[in-house]
């Protein structure tokens, strides 16, 4: 792509974790001119001295952070990813939709279509509630042709991801109870986001690992709306995040129970191969899925850094269940990576553009 065909771009609220993550990939995104950076923070400092890893970036370059201003930002890009946080983001999304820009949410403003469970988990009405059916869920592997031609979409967040993509498939072909799921999650502590906050020092979290978010997490609200979508019936599952001291990195362990129940040997592998043959039909051709067979198994250091996500399957004939593992980076598949996926699908580049 010639540099004057690259979509002009934003990133509001680049100085965070997911906003840095972001910098990152699209700095060098052949199809990217990054126009405009915002941060309260750092407004009007130098993208090079406020990360220095980017300062030899030839886009780099006489980029300055600047103040959040919706006129400002429509002025400059085409594109706007919104980092920031939920409540913040829907509050720019609107002027800019207005401006005729087109956005990648990575905040939970958008992801949930009822404005009472937006309420529910978390805490108080939803600040654009007539944008909510305008999103699309930003999950390239599902929706991308909604994707494509979206101007509001709502990348998912990293729990999400880590359950959705191993389960949506085995629960929409009827392989799986959808209403008896269990879901452990491992969390590496970047999923906090950049914040002073004493659970998320590094005394309080190195060699510490513990749950949180119990029996709640605000994820597990579009975790099961998709969930309920696929099955075409509402759905509840059980859900246990932990914090892990690791920077980045989701490890996600699922519990599930086969349907029919399985008598027998033959049966259960006939199972098996449907189950196969299930992960082959959604994910045989996906760039950013890895399967694993053998005795592989997902681990986080094959990921991170990556926009990937490995799953691998184990049927375990002592008690009848299924158990699905999956691994990501939380910064990248579980946020910056999987908006720039969206981001290239919505531009007409190949999915993969910008991305390894």
């Amino acid at each position: 792509m010639t540099e004057n065909r690259r979509v002009k771009t934003a990133i509001v609220g680049a100085s965070g974790y997911s906003g840095e993550e972001l910098l990152r990939l699209l700095l060098v995104h052949p199809g990217v001119e990054l126009s405009v950076i915002t941060s309260r923070q750092f407004a009007g400092q130098p993208l090079g001295q406020v990360f220095p890893r980017f300062a030899h970036y030839p886009q780099a370059r006489g980029l300055n952070f600047v103040e959040p201003e919706p006129a400002l930002i429509a002025r400059g890009a085409r594109m706007v990813f919104l980092a920031l946080p939920h409540g913040v983001a829907a509050e720019l999304a609107m002027p800019l939709l207005d401006a005729g820009c087109r956005i990648i949410d990575l905040s939970a403003d958008f992801r949930l279509k009822s404005d009472a469970v937006y309420r529910e988990f978390y805490g108080h009405p939803h600040p654009a509630p007539r944008l909510l059916e305008r999103s699309v869920y930003g999950l390239p592997e599902r929706y991308r042709a909604s994707i494509q031609t979206a101007d509001l979409v709502a990348s998912p967040g990293c729990y999400p991801t880590s359950i959705l993509l191993p389960v949506l498939p085995l629960v929409q072909a009827r392989l799986v109870r959808p209403d008896a799921i269990v879901a452990n999650s491992l969390s590496g502590v970047s999923g906090a986001g950049r914040k002073v906050e004493l659970d998320y020092l590094f005394v309080e979290c190195h060699e510490s690992m513990r749950p949180y978010g119990v029996p709640k997490h605000r994820h597990l609200s579009e975790i099961e709306q998709e969930i309920s979508n696929a099955a075409g019936q509402p759905v509840f599952i059980q859900f246990i995040p932990h914090l892990v001291p690791v920077n980045r990195g989701i490890l996600t362990t699922l519990c599930l129970t086969p349907q029919p129940v399985l008598p027998d040997a033959d049966a259960r592998n006939r199972f098996n191969d449907q189950v196969a043959e299930c992960y082959r039909d959604a994910y045989g051709h996906e760039p950013f899925v890895r399967l694993l067979s053998g005795k592989s198994l997902p681990d986080t250091k094959n990921v991170n850094g990556s926009n990937v996500i490995e799953i691998a399957w184990r049927l375990d004939a002592r008690t009848g269940q299924l158990l699905i593992m999956s691994a990501l980076d939380n910064l990248v598949k579980g946020a910056g990576g999987q908006a720039v996926q969206s981001f290239n699908l919505m531009n007409g580049l190949p999915e993969t553009a910008g991305l390894l």
